[in-house]
Protein backbone atom coordinates (compact mmCIF):
# COMPACT_ATOMS: atom_id res chain seq x y z
CA UNK A 1 0.00 0.00 0.00
CA UNK A 2 0.95 3.29 -0.87
CA UNK A 3 1.27 6.42 1.30
CA UNK A 4 -0.84 8.23 -0.32
CA UNK A 5 -4.14 8.46 1.03
CA UNK A 6 -7.72 8.47 -1.50
CA UNK A 7 -10.20 10.91 -0.64
CA UNK A 8 -8.34 13.32 1.71
CA UNK A 9 -10.78 16.17 2.54
CA UNK A 10 -8.09 18.89 2.05
CA UNK A 11 -8.99 22.35 4.27
CA UNK A 12 -9.39 25.51 2.64
CA UNK A 13 -7.05 26.98 5.28
CA UNK A 14 -5.12 26.61 8.56
CA UNK A 15 -7.07 24.02 10.85
CA UNK A 16 -7.61 24.92 14.44
CA UNK A 17 -6.56 22.31 16.38
CA UNK A 18 -7.05 21.05 19.65
CA UNK A 19 -6.00 18.53 22.45
CA UNK A 20 -8.83 16.14 21.43
CA UNK A 21 -8.74 16.62 17.72
CA UNK A 22 -4.79 16.79 17.22
CA UNK A 23 -4.22 13.07 16.32
CA UNK A 24 -7.09 12.53 14.13
CA UNK A 25 -5.62 15.65 11.67
CA UNK A 26 -2.08 14.47 11.87
CA UNK A 27 -3.30 10.40 10.38
CA UNK A 28 -6.32 12.27 7.95
CA UNK A 29 -3.49 13.52 5.69
CA UNK A 30 0.28 12.41 4.61
CA UNK A 31 2.17 15.96 4.70
CA UNK A 32 0.87 17.74 8.10
CA UNK A 33 2.32 21.20 9.41
CA UNK A 34 1.17 22.13 12.47
CA UNK A 35 1.72 25.63 13.74
CA UNK A 36 1.91 26.16 17.66
CA UNK A 37 0.97 29.60 18.78
CA UNK A 38 -0.10 31.74 21.41
CA UNK A 39 -2.12 34.66 20.73
CA UNK A 40 0.26 37.17 23.22
CA UNK A 41 3.30 36.10 21.10
CA UNK A 42 4.15 38.71 18.93
CA UNK A 43 6.49 36.28 16.12
CA UNK A 44 3.52 33.91 16.37
CA UNK A 45 1.65 36.97 15.27
CA UNK A 46 3.63 37.44 12.59
CA UNK A 47 3.64 34.02 10.95
CA UNK A 48 0.15 33.40 11.29
CA UNK A 49 -0.28 35.37 7.77
CA UNK A 50 2.55 33.12 6.38
CA UNK A 51 1.16 29.66 7.45
CA UNK A 52 -2.39 31.25 5.78
CA UNK A 53 -0.37 31.52 2.46
CA UNK A 54 1.40 28.44 2.52
CA UNK A 55 -1.77 27.01 3.40
CA UNK A 56 -3.67 28.52 0.25
CA UNK A 57 -0.43 27.50 -2.15
CA UNK A 58 -0.27 23.99 -0.88
CA UNK A 59 -3.90 22.93 -0.99
CA UNK A 60 -4.05 19.33 -1.64
CA UNK A 61 -0.31 18.85 -0.83
CA UNK A 62 0.17 19.54 2.84
CA UNK A 63 -2.34 20.06 5.50
CA UNK A 64 -1.46 22.69 7.85
CA UNK A 65 -3.11 23.18 11.06
CA UNK A 66 -3.13 26.14 14.05
CA UNK A 67 -2.80 24.81 18.06
CA UNK A 68 -3.20 27.65 20.66
CA UNK A 69 -0.47 26.01 23.39
CA UNK A 70 -2.20 27.99 26.27
CA UNK A 71 -5.28 26.46 25.46
CA UNK A 72 -3.60 22.57 24.45
CA UNK A 73 -1.39 22.25 26.53
CA UNK A 74 -1.31 18.17 26.19
CA UNK A 75 0.06 18.30 22.88
CA UNK A 76 2.43 20.61 23.36
CA UNK A 77 4.13 18.57 26.09
CA UNK A 78 4.09 15.38 24.18
CA UNK A 79 6.47 17.01 21.26
CA UNK A 80 8.39 18.57 23.99
CA UNK A 81 6.97 22.59 22.24
CA UNK A 82 8.99 25.29 24.96
CA UNK A 83 9.49 28.05 22.52
CA UNK A 84 6.45 29.86 19.86
CA UNK A 85 6.02 30.09 17.40
CA UNK A 86 7.21 26.01 16.74
CA UNK A 87 6.28 24.28 13.57
CA UNK A 88 5.45 20.45 13.98
CA UNK A 89 5.85 18.97 10.68
CA UNK A 90 4.37 15.26 9.97
CA UNK A 91 4.83 12.84 7.32
CA UNK A 92 2.13 9.84 6.91
CA UNK A 93 1.44 10.13 10.77
CA UNK A 94 4.75 10.82 12.00
CA UNK A 95 6.68 12.98 14.16
CA UNK A 96 9.53 14.38 11.12
CA UNK A 97 10.72 17.35 12.31
CA UNK A 98 10.33 20.46 14.84
CA UNK A 99 10.97 24.06 13.42
CA UNK A 100 11.45 26.97 16.13
CA UNK A 101 11.19 30.75 15.43
CA UNK A 102 9.85 33.01 12.33
CA UNK A 103 10.46 32.18 9.40
CA UNK A 104 9.52 34.33 6.33
CA UNK A 105 7.34 32.53 3.62
CA UNK A 106 10.36 31.66 0.92
CA UNK A 107 12.07 30.69 3.18
CA UNK A 108 9.80 28.57 5.07
CA UNK A 109 8.58 27.27 2.03
CA UNK A 110 11.65 25.92 1.14
CA UNK A 111 12.45 23.84 4.16
CA UNK A 112 8.77 22.46 3.57
CA UNK A 113 9.32 21.17 0.70
CA UNK A 114 12.63 20.00 1.28
CA UNK A 115 11.47 18.24 4.29
CA UNK A 116 8.81 16.74 2.20
CA UNK A 117 11.30 15.67 -0.91
CA UNK A 118 9.44 17.72 -3.29
CA UNK A 119 10.23 20.25 -5.29
CA UNK A 120 6.87 22.09 -4.83
CA UNK A 121 5.14 19.93 -7.78
CA UNK A 122 2.72 18.09 -5.33
CA UNK A 123 4.06 14.16 -5.82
Amino acid sequence: MTSKKKDIKWPEGPVKLSDEDFDAFVKDHPKVVVDCWADWCGPCRKLGPVIKELAGAHKGEIAFGKLDVDENDKVSDRYGVRGIPTLLVFQDGEHVDTLVGYRGRSELEKELLEEFGNGGDGQ
